[in-house]
């Protein structure tokens, strides 16, 4: 027994004496404060307690008697004021520098803040000089500017309240999956396949690789392989078991292209549903994850989202609120083709019946149906890739794949009826060897169609963004710099 409580940490009488008495009551201090984030001290559940917080100092306003801090801790777009003696100043308590608080929550007399805290100790846990730091504590830094530093602009008030939206509506989207029976599917990064027939793959080989034209087998996995440009044909295989299946993950594109629409690694939705014979079923998932989504994100994410339709991009909340009150649009492809012809508009692309829509017809298209997303279905049999359905009509001959096209963005979901006729089906592959695609044809297939929905560009739309570079952690673009 008596080893026992001899093994209980305690200060010795000698390590008492040398310990002065402010150290034991910083000491105590920290360690019976209750460690909350800033959102919850600023929601008011802590008031009289002692608390501690862990953040950014956001701004530094020293006065003769009193110290006036700002910190935030990434948990929400409004900082939580501190308030210290001046006593507790020091030299490298500045601007962007990191620390650790404790003291007591009190209700504020200034009507800006319903709480601050009243510090009793501040420790600067990581220095920050605000010379040398590219965000000004004054300044209101444009989204370019921003753009140049992507290893620090989520110090800044937009991206993170971009971060936190992100995060919000990531978390709606799995919400609205679960909640309808969706089973989602981790799909693989690496494949070999190209989905989309475009090309525009990246390689994947085993770094120090080199290509031995004597090899029989060169490849690491016995045939090329590449990153993921769509889990859809992964998504098909699933869905010969599971009736309804989605996933959401990276995906890669190899577009030589800088522009503020591309991007070389983004984030997909995509769905597939068995025993549905009609786009109209793909087109009210799409309508509803798309509601669904946003009004979860504003709900959660009120003030984030009122930074950028306030400050970055004025009157999208009137835009955002008609997409959700509006029923979606519905219009064929040879109806689409008709108004961009009849229109007076100088269009740079072509707009005769067979082409693909571009960005700019897909703008015109939403504009000309109100500023209401606008689905445009039946495409041309030619531009879509193997697996769209045939309509088998005539004279213009289609297949049964949709487009949704939203405000500010052009497309933003793409899908289609798969085909499931493996005669059909057959007859298109000719030209390709791929086995196990055609297999699942054999064995108990059923009609089934799918979609994906471009997170990014989802996020632009509800925000206002112009450039996709704008609604993603990390960038990546062709001849950018890896982080």
């Amino acid at each position: 027994m008596l080893l026992t409580l001899q093994r209980i940490p305690a200060f010795s009488t000698t390590v008492f004496c040398r310990c002065s008495a402010e150290f034991l009551q910083r000491h105590c201090s920290r360690m019976l404060s209750k460690k909350v984030r800033v959102s919850d001290a600023l929601s008011g559940k802590e008031t009289g307690s002692n608390i501690r917080i862990q953040g950014w100092v956001r701004s530094v306003r020293p006065q003769k008697d009193n110290l006036f801090l700002h910190v935030n801790d990434g948990s929400s777009l409004k900082p939580l004021q501190v308030v210290a003696s001046s006593h507790l100043n020091t030299r490298d308590l500045t601007f962007g520098c990191a620390v650790d608080i404790t003291g007591t929550l009190e209700k504020s007399i200034n009507k800006r803040q319903n709480v601050e805290l009243h510090a009793q100790h501040i420790k600067v846990v990581g220095e920050c000089n605000p010379v040398d730091f590219p965000f000004k504590i004054k300044e209101r830094h444009s989204l370019e500017y921003v753009r140049q530093f992507p290893h620090l602009r989520c110090r800044t008030n937009a991206f993170s309240s971009l971060l936190r939206i992100r995060s919000e509506a990531t978390t709606a989207i799995q919400s609205f999956f679960r909640d309808n029976g969706y089973v989602q599917i981790h799909t693989p990064v690496i494949t070999s396949n190209d989905c989309e027939g475009a090309g525009e793959l990246f390689q994947v080989e085993p770094a120090g690789h080199k290509n031995d034209s004597d090899d029989p087998n060169p490849h690491f996995f016995s045939v090329p392989a590449y990153l993921t440009v769509s889990a859809q044909l992964h998504l098909e295989v699933m869905a010969g078991a599971f009736s309804a299946v989605y996933t959401f993950g990276p995906t890669f594109r190899a577009e030589n292209s800088q522009s503020r629409r591309h991007l070389a690694e983004f984030y997909m939705v995509e769905a597939e549903i068995a025993f549905t014979e009609s786009l109209d079923d793909l087109m009210k998932v799409m309508e509803d994850l798309f509601k669904a989504a946003t009004e979860h994100v504003l709900s959660c994410c009120a003030e984030d989202v009122e930074l950028f339709h306030k400050y970055i991009a004025p009157g999208n909340r009137d835009q955002v609120d008609l997409m959700l009150k509006r029923k979606f649009n519905v219009i064929s492809y040879t109806e689409a083709i008709d108004i961009l012809k009849s229109s007076s508009q100088n269009f740079t692309f072509s707009t005769e019946w067979g082409c693909d829509l571009q960005t700019e017809h897909e703008k015109f298209l939403v504009k000309h149906c109100g500023n209401v997303p606008v689905f445009v279905i039946n495409y041309p049999y030619e531009l879509k890739p193997f697996y769209a359905r045939d309509n088998q009509d005539q004279p213009n001959h289609t297949a049964a794949a949709v487009d949704l096209l939203v405000p500010g963005v052009g497309e933003l979901c793409g899908g289609s009826l798969r085909e499931e006729r493996l005669e059909l089906l057959s007859q298109r592959l000719s030209i390709f060897v791929i086995d196990r695609y055609l297999q699942l044809r054999e064995f108990g297939s059923v009609p089934h169609g799918g979609f994906g929905m471009g997170f990014e560009r989802y996020l632009q739309c509800i925000l206002g963004l112009h450039n996709i570079k704008d609604v993603i952690p990390f960038a990546r673009f062709s001849h950018s710099c890896l982080l």
